[in-house]
């Protein structure tokens, strides 16, 4: 029977302008989406544009199945848009437009109720570009530590990858995922309080620690076709395995296979079969 409370991402909803078409997209979506995909209940908090683009990408998030109820829409500032360029490697370069509605993401009242529903937390660096999302990602971080697991998904954007959010936000979080990148920001990452630590290496696979665990996998070769969001969907993976309860060895290996299947695919939110996975097994 599928749990009754949400799993919640917050943070960045947009539209990614790939070069196959523009797609609903952002970390924290990409993420929930994923985390639904797997027949979690699951719900994104947001904001977009009171516009076209804005209506439209609510629309679309109805259609991939999923609720609109927590995204807010903004009279004043544009729905967020990233262009994704593509390299012939797969590795995309993102070009992600300022001063947008998911910058202005308000406190409101039920979402102090949903923090303290909600099943699990995912949230990240880049939604924190700006005071009035980083407080409101913040509070909602600090209101569920405790009640849930709380995952702080490292996402630097260039130009808006500065690391600053990333002591504050580490201290409200059970566990923190970061890549290759991520990992060079200078903090000692062995030595923090957490319950796991993730670190994805793209086509090198994955380490993750737990307290009295660790799991170091190989990556797993697909012919890629862009790796946006596969990081995303490794989080969601591990997550939603870790609360069927699977052991975090079996977890990990599911979590390394999903993402590479999502990165074979075009765009962060792939339709993706579990056979697709278990092939990789």
């Amino acid at each position: 029977m599928k749990p009754e409370t949400p799993i919640v991402a917050i943070g960045e909803l947009l539209w990614d302008l790939l070069p196959t078409g523009r797609r609903a997209g952002g970390a924290p979506f990409n993420f929930a989406f994923h985390c639904y995909q797997f027949g979690h209940p699951a719900v994104i908090v947001s904001r977009v544009g009171d516009d076209d683009l804005g209506r439209e990408l609510r629309a679309e998030v109805r259609r991939l199945g999923m609720s609109d109820e927590h995204i807010q829409m903004d009279p004043e500032h544009p729905t967020g848009t990233v262009k994704v360029d593509v390299g012939s490697d797969g590795q995309p370069k993102f070009t992600i437009t300022a001063d947008v509605a998911w910058d202005y993401i308000e406190w409101q009242p039920r979402l102090g109720a949903l923090a303290e529903s909600a099943r699990a937390v995912c949230f990240g660096t880049l939604a924190q570009r700006r005071p009035i999302s980083r407080e409101t990602v913040r509070r909602f971080a600090r209101q569920a530590h405790g009640r849930c697991p709380v995952i702080f998904d490292v996402n630097f954007r260039r130009p808006f990858d500065s690391g600053e959010p990333v002591e504050s936000s580490v201290g409200v979080s059970d566990w923190v995922k970061v890549n290759e990148n991520e990992f060079e920001y200078p903090i000692d990452w062995a030595y923090l309080d957490l319950d796991l630590f993730c670190l994805t290496r793209g086509s090198k696979g994955c380490f993750v620690q737990a307290r009295a665990e660790y799991i170091d996998l190989p990556g797993i070769p697909v012919r890629v076709a862009d790796t946006v969001g596969a990081g995303d969907a490794f989080t969601a993976a591990l997550l939603t395995q870790h609360l069927e309860g699977k052991p975090l060895a079996d977890a990990a290996r599911f979590a390394n296979a999903y993402a590479a299947v999502v990165a074979s695919k075009p765009g962060g939110t792939p339709q993706v079969e579990r056979a697709e996975v278990e092939r990789l097994l």
